[in-house]
């Protein structure tokens, strides 16, 4: 069992490489040595600028989300699923319409690299 201890700061990938008001998908292997899909989206407008989310949809099951619209329902920046069109928060996870939830990560830009703590 991975603890918060366990985790560290990894490089997904340079701040060129995000699009802005968009979305990039990339892999980071986890404690199995498995990898997982990161959805990470660049909005500038937003309080916190990127956020990090797993990209896994649970109700569609498809690795899927850096490829949902992004915008804000109440002042919550959200990813709205390619597929179903279900609304996730990009900072709790929750999904608006449905009892499901998807995985954020910390995230931050540290020398023009953007890393997320997994």
């Amino acid at each position: 069992m991975t603890t918060l201890t366990d985790k560290s700061w990894k490089t997904i990938c340079d701040t060129t490489d995000l699009v802005t008001d968009s979305g990039i998908s990339a892999l980071i292997a986890n404690a199995a040595g498995e990898d997982e899909q990161i959805a990470i989206f660049h909005i500038p407008n937003s309080e916190e600028k990127i956020y990090a989310v797993g990209n896994y949809d649970p109700i569609g099951n498809a690795n899927v989300l850096y490829r949902g619209i992004v915008g804000s329902i109440e002042d919550e920046p959200v990813v709205s699923s390619p597929l179903y069109k279900q609304h996730f928060s990009l900072r709790t996870g929750k999904c608006l319409q449905e009892d499901k939830s998807i995985s954020v990560y910390p995230i931050r830009i540290e020398n023009e690299q953007v890393q997320i703590l997994y």
